[in-house]
């Protein structure tokens, strides 16, 4: 027995080593001698306090931890009773990324805060914070206590808005419900010239603060601004393995002109994590984790069904990212567009990139009025999975792969949606507010203006199994009258190139099929 132990002979044997995965190893056959044996551990050296700041900053962004340290313990107040600087252990959190503060007329979940000091913005230098609101039109006032480095106490600005960024008649309109809202505060005068590092939000303003926010101000490098961003909202794949579908969506619209995505990640399937952090590294992506604020709930699998159930409710929290991402990025890029991971705003014509097809619509809308618009919006049109047309409802494309989706899915819908219906748009954030999905829903310096793009020189192709909710009993009608449209083949060969070593590079393939074709790195 005691030779047995002594020599031990373990056979592994190859597959997944997460159920549904595609990471695996090949059977081996391995000997070792027990006594000798070392189990593998962590001994990398404990982090020090300013190496796990600097982890839990990129962690949680929201949290001024870099200039809490920089205070050393030297926090600011008014005096010993009044407004004292709140430490990192004072905030009242909620769901990891959400900050309360509950007050005498309505509970505030706060998510982020943005320093604003765009030309169009009337009261600017202004710091605006997103969040969610359990009033429909907030009474309460409440102060921003406003944290500049260098100064000994805060800085008091009273909030002038909470900005709905909602329609009450699109649903959900009662009190004790989560409404969306931008609350925004004007830097008094003496202090404009400076940038606050961080804003907490109190009800009178002697009060200690349980909220702390790092005002985000992120500035373009070099003063040059990037051309376009991609803004998704908080995914939920869980159990749903679409990472070879995201891989050929990301390389379509990191050709078309996207210089970065920005996805919010609410619970993904292992695959879909393998995929975002190689485009994470690579640097086309950068991922934020989120969560549902309140009562709301953010149990793995619970989530799915209770944003499947509450569809109301799911938009609602939608525009959280979706504006965040906007905040984050206003000063950084010339365009912002906001997609889903089955739309592709698709350039027509002789437009073959974003990049040519927004030169030529901005001479086109500036010769209808001479003025910079807010927004330029494309309309949709389905390209059905399994259109209900005889004659094409199994045609298969032999040289293209069979993983590439949106590549062999070629037949559309003839009928785009009605003008205005479930568009996207390519935005301005110079001059745009709050952002829905479909459109921006108020705009600085006036009334949102919004140019519609030409079918002719672009379509936004909407990949889906079916239509809308909305248009369920009129989608037959689109399913059954389609016509070819291969726009998309114009950029088959650098795409399928990109996708195909992509995939093999993150061993999607098996050794079978793998053997079969080298591909180079394009």
């Amino acid at each position: 027995m005691t030779d047995h132990l002594m020599l031990q002979k373990i056979i592994m044997r190859g597959g997944p080593l997460i159920s549904g995965t595609t990471d695996g190893q090949p059977n081996v056959t391995t000997e070792f001698d027990l006594l000798e044996a070392e189990p593998l551990v962590d001994n990398s050296p404990l982090l020090s306090d300013s190496d796990l700041a600097k982890n839990l900053q990129n962690e949680v962004p929201n949290l001024p931890i870099r200039y809490w340290q920089t205070l050393n313990n030297k926090f600011p107040a008014m005096n010993k009773t009044c407004a004292k600087f709140p430490t990192l252990w004072d905030i009242r959190f909620n769901n990891v990324y959400w900050q309360t503060l509950r007050t005498s007329n309505g509970t505030f979940y706060l998510y982020g805060a943005y320093y604003d000091n765009r030309t169009l913005v009337d009261m600017k230098p202004v710091v605006r914070m997103l969040g969610m609101i359990n009033r429909l039109e907030p009474k309460v006032k409440t102060i921003c206590q406003l944290w500049f480095e260098g100064l000994k106490a805060p800085v008091f600005a009273k909030v002038f808005e909470y900005k709905f960024i909602w329609n009450s008649k699109w649903g959900n309109k009662k009190n004790g419900l989560l409404q969306p809202y931008l609350v925004s505060c004007q830097i008094p005068v003496g202090f404009r010239h400076l940038v606050p590092e961080s804003v907490s939000l109190v009800e009178q303003p002697c009060d200690m603060a349980v909220t702390l926010l790092r005002v985000i101000n992120n500035v373009s490098e070099n003063g040059k601004k990037g051309e376009f961003a991609v803004c998704v909202k908080g995914l939920d794949f869980l159990k749903e393995d679409l990472s070879v579908k995201l891989v050929e969506w990301f390389e379509t619209l990191r050709h078309l002109g996207a210089e970065k995505i920005f996805l919010y990640e609410l619970e993904v399937h292992p695959n879909i994590t393998k995929v975002l952090n190689y485009y994470s590294e690579l640097g086309l992506l950068d991922v934020t984790p989120i969560t549902l604020p309140g009562y709301q709930p953010n149990i793995k699998g619970l989530i799915h069904m209770y944003l499947k159930n509450k569809l109301t409710n799911k938009r609602q929290n939608e525009l959280i990212p979706y504006n965040d991402c906007l905040y984050k990025n206003m000063y950084r890029y010339n365009y912002i567009a906001l997609l889903d991971i089955d739309e592709v705003i698709m350039p027509k014509g002789n437009n073959m990139l974003w990049k040519d097809l927004m030169d030529n619509v901005l001479a086109k809308a500036l010769r209808v009025k001479k003025v910079e618009r807010a927004s330029y919006n494309v309309r949709n049109v389905y390209f059905f999975d399994s259109p209900q047309s005889s004659d094409v409802g199994h045609v298969h494309f032999k040289d293209i792969p069979q993983y590439m989706h949106m590549f062999q899915h070629v037949y559309r819908a003839k009928n785009y949606t009605k003008p205005g219906a479930y568009i996207k748009c390519f935005h301005n954030p110079e001059r745009v507010l709050t952002l829905h999905n479909h459109f921006p829903l108020a705009c600085l310096g006036g009334a949102c203006s919004s140019f519609p793009i030409d079918t002719e020189d672009a379509q936004l192709q909407h990949y889906r199994a079916d239509c809308v909710g909305d248009l369920k009993k009129s989608c037959a009608d689109y399913k059954n009258s389609t016509v070819r449209d291969d726009t998309i083949w114009r950029h088959k060969d650098p795409v399928i190139s990109r996708v195909t070593y992509v995939l093999k590079n993150l061993r999607f393939f098996n050794r079978a099929s793998a053997v079969r074709f080298k591909i180079n790195a394009p």
